[in-house]
């Protein structure tokens, strides 16, 4: 079994320990971001090319330091015969779809709008490269909008079992307010989720979940609802201060949360093999989430590697959902 397996069927039997926490490197920037996911290049003002993108994938699985790497399918069939995945102990993921609420490419206006479901992946093509897959939903308290996001995802489903592809769910916040009657947006998303797995036999329900930190209350609810069926993970947003980083994983854990997916948190850092390092020591109780902005400073000097923030900007939470747990 891969250390993903072991780990999940860990925390579905109670026996949860800190180092099976799941982390996942989000490198499927290229599915919403287009070309400028990749960064852009300081001295050109253009897009890096995706080989350099790839190449930090590589880096990633190589170092084992990840349970899964997500990918666009083209990046997995780019760097499936140069790097196996599986021998890291690394399972290969593969985005299934692209709402257009993540279309966020240069020049692009399409969050401004809620989302059309959208499907540019065949799942028999991402089969062939790997047995796991993520789909997304996002939901707007708007009947006909969540029953077309619904039907799309009941379609999506039947095909991924069909196909025996396995697949966790990525659920996000609306990018705009909507009118939740005066109710705390995280739980609408909670009773949303609940309300949209409950009639999903064991089957061909997700194998965790993946959605934004909506604060200590509403994590801690979700993630004792169901453990047995319903395993919570946060996904990273924004790349953020270091702070900000350590400070999400730290809370997401506290409050219950066992998966943590994380894109522009990683590739955008100073150092992405060391600040995962450091997010799993932090998760593991042997740092805090301040003494380990403190060390990954320390690290960075001593690498010859320039911080992009001063250590006292980098100490800073600036993420207001974070701010009311911060110690």
């Amino acid at each position: 079994m891969l250390k993903l397996d072991q780990k999940l069927d860990r925390i579905r039997s109670g026996s949860y320990r800190p180092r099976d926490f799941i982390i996942a490197d989000a490198k499927d920037g290229d599915m919403g971001g287009g070309a400028g996911a990749t960064g852009i290049d300081g001295e050109t003002g253009l897009a890096k090319p995706a080989s350099f993108y790839r190449s930090a994938m590589k880096e990633m699985v190589a170092s084992g330091l990840v349970d899964i790497m997500l990918m666009s399918l083209s990046s997995a069939e780019a760097i499936a015969t140069e790097s196996d995945c599986l021998s890291h102990g690394v399972t290969p993921a593969v985005r299934l779809n692209e709402g257009t609420d993540i279309w966020g490419f240069r020049g692009a206006n399409y969050r401004a709008h809620a989302a059309q479901p959208f499907r540019t992946a065949r799942i028999d093509r991402a089969r062939a490269l790997c047995d796991l897959g993520l789909y997304a939903v996002t939901f707007y308290n708007d009947v006909e909008r969540d029953v077309a996001s619904l039907e799309a995802y009941s379609q999506f489903r039947d095909e991924a079992s069909a196909a025996g592809m396995r697949y966790f769910l990525e659920v996000f916040n609306p990018a705009f307010p909507i009118d939740t009657g005066g109710e705390d947006i995280g739980i609408y998303i909670n009773d949303a989720i609940v309300r949209c797995l409950a009639g999903v036999a064991r089957a061909d329900r997700p194998l965790f979940l993946k959605m934004q930190y909506n604060g200590a209350r509403a994590m801690a609810e979700l993630a004792a609802f169901d453990p047995e069926n319903l395993i919570v993970g946060i996904l990273g947003g924004s790349a953020g201060t270091a702070r900000d980083t350590f400070e999400l994983i730290s809370q997401g854990e506290r409050f219950g949360a066992r998966v943590a997916l994380f894109g522009r948190k990683i590739y955008f850092s100073e150092d992405p093999l060391e600040i995962v390092r450091s997010m799993r020591r932090v998760i593991e109780r042997d740092i805090s989430p301040e003494e380990a902005v403190v060390a990954y400073h320390d690290h960075l000097i001593k690498t010859g590697k320039t911080p992009i923030r001063s250590l006292e900007a980098d100490r800073e939470v600036t993420d207001p959902i974070l701010m009311v747990e911060a110690k």
